[in-house]
């Protein structure tokens, strides 16, 4: 396949992280959060534009302080199965974490999106960073980041021994015989770990296209690690072109080193574009959306990598805090980079809050030929494989899909038409083979008689 665009619309409903007042845009319902039609619409606007996925972020810790859509949100799959019916090509991505659920309900739960989607469905794996969620799951303190990553890997590689269960034609159902099933083509999983016991085997056939496409995101060595051994699709931020083309060679090269194909490791950092008529009419709104924040919710917010830490008690204007350890167990890898950044350059609190949620100029800020040229850029750079575009507004997205993609249409960089109906199709990703199929094949390749099972994950 022609190396082409890859895209994603993250539906965030009333405004997520930065993004506190969303909600009071007339062209956004103050429920959207909850509001499954605007959901269906935003993804029917989606594909209409040919996208390959829509992404459903979540976390199930919240404070007063939280942005509006992480206040009052619908459960990623309850919400998917619905747009699942209302849609036919569009990829399904929710977020699910490893940390606080268990291997064969989260196999399950995927698995019926999968088949309820014909095929388009995805799975954000995440390792929770906000420890208070541990306070909703009967823990007294959160697992700490080994923890999370042991069992991040560990679920993914059940889930997925789970999703072999049943070979594709396990089913003859035959009503001349009364066959329903053939049990030589079901599998148990047996799975004994360091975090889990699963027998199995799940009790739900694979979908057209295999299995559910795993998405990471993760900016740590651990992190990133994880993307490189299980990601098919990795989330990820790129502030400028050359951190993007960093990251991008980083995560190939660790695919690769374990044995990975990297042109099937799909890089889509997220981005919000800023559109106007002319560059210089986008800079002013970037610069008049900047100054319209609320610096006190904008502070509470970035307590959040520290485990919601309170920094409205300190001076503002004094030297950045002494923290100590705080945030070893939450969002480490940010809190350190911020502490890092705090301390080499002399910077007060208000100053580091400035330089981490505001300092420099988005990268796909301008006119619609501009943004273009800036996206075409990144991606024929290798900075990106595809782009996670944040959707609030209905009219601004429009923008995006009605005036910028047809140029990168015209330009040969994004797609004119569906491939597929899969989101493996679409994203170019190949279907993985049933492990026991293969076992079974190359037995009998072999010349062993019998039923022969496959390797354990």
């Amino acid at each position: 396949m022609v190396r082409q665009l890859k895209l994603g619309a993250v539906l965030m409903g009333v405004g997520g992280p930065g993004d506190h007042d969303s909600w009071k845009h007339p062209e956004i319902p103050g429920d959207a959060s909850i509001d499954i039609r605007w959901y269906i619409e935003r993804a029917r606007q989606a594909e209409a534009a040919l996208f390959d996925l829509v992404f459903i972020v979540d976390s199930q810790f919240i404070t007063p302080d939280s942005p509006p859509h992480y206040l009052n949100r619908l459960e990623p799959l309850t919400l998917l199965s619905a747009v699942a019916v209302s849609t036919s090509h569009i990829g399904l991505v929710g977020t699910l974490t490893t940390s606080y659920n268990t291997p064969f309900n989260l196999a399950r739960r995927l698995a019926s999106l999968d088949l309820i989607s014909g095929g388009r469905a995805g799975w954000n794996v995440v390792a929770t960073g906000d420890g208070g969620t541990a306070a909703n799951y009967s823990r007294d303190e959160h697992y700490d980041y080994a923890t999370r990553y042991g069992r991040a890997l560990e679920s993914v590689r059940v889930c997925q021994g789970l999703w072999n269960s049943y070979e594709d034609d396990a089913f003859p159902r035959d009503e001349t015989t009364g066959r329903f099933v053939d049990p030589s083509k079901q599998h148990r999983l047996d799975h004994v770990g360091e975090h889990f016991q699963v027998r199995g085997p799940l009790n739900i056939s694979r979908s057209p296209q295999g299995q559910p496409v795993i998405f990471q995101a993760g900016d740590s060595d651990e992190g990133r690690d994880l993307g490189a051994e299980i990601g098919e699709g990795i989330f990820t931020h790129a502030p400028t072109l050359e951190a993007g083309q960093a990251f991008y060679q980083d995560i190939k090269h660790r695919a690769a080193a374990k044995g990975r194909d990297p042109e099937r490791v799909v890089v889509m950092p997220g981005v919000t574009p800023i559109l106007a008529d002319t560059d210089e009419e986008a800079r002013e709104l970037e610069r008049s959306i900047r100054l319209g924040k609320d610096f006190a919710k904008t502070l509470a917010q970035f307590g959040r990598p520290f485990g919601w830490h309170d920094f409205s008690a300190y001076d503002l204007d004094a030297p950045f805090p002494e923290l100590g350890d705080l945030g070893k167990d939450s969002f480490r890898t940010q809190a350190e980079r911020i502490k890092a950044v705090a301390k080499e350059r002399n910077l007060t609190l208000r100053q580091t809050v400035e330089h981490f949620t505001a300092s420099n100029p988005a990268p796909f800020t301008g006119s619609p030929a501009t943004v273009a040229a800036r996206i075409e850029e990144w991606f024929r750079g290798r900075a990106l494989d595809g782009l996670n575009v944040h959707v609030t507004v209905p009219s601004v997205f429009a923008r995006f899909t009605d005036e910028v993609l047809p140029i990168l249409r015209e330009r040969g960089v994004v797609r004119g038409g569906y491939e597929a109906t899969t989101l493996r199709g679409n994203l170019g990703l190949p279907i993985p083979r049933n492990t026991h199929t293969v076992a079974r094949e190359q037995a009998a390749q072999a010349g062993v008689p019998g039923r022969v099972p496959a390797p354990a994950h």
